[in-house]
């Protein structure tokens, strides 16, 4: 920290325990537990797209099943 001349003991004093509560307000943390924070971490996730069902996985389970059944039924016949 630069000082000037024109500043007094007092003044360079305040100076200093402005910029220390600065630097320790950009570490506090604004949650107040975890679970907050994976709540949060969860609805951020789900606003990008991360959790979306898709609708492709079911499909595919059904028409493997059904690949499967007429498979059976040829074998059968």
């Amino acid at each position: 920290m630069a000082t000037t001349r024109e500043e007094t003991p007092r003044s360079a004093l305040m100076m200093l325990d402005d910029a220390a509560h600065a630097a320790r307000a950009g570490f506090a943390c604004m949650f107040s537990s975890a679970d907050e924070y994976e709540a949060a971490l969860i609805a951020e996730r789900r606003t990008q797209g991360h959790y979306s069902s898709s609708k492709f996985w079911p499909v595919l389970f059904a028409v493997g099943c059904g690949l499967t059944l007429v498979g059976a039924v040829l074998l059968m016949v």
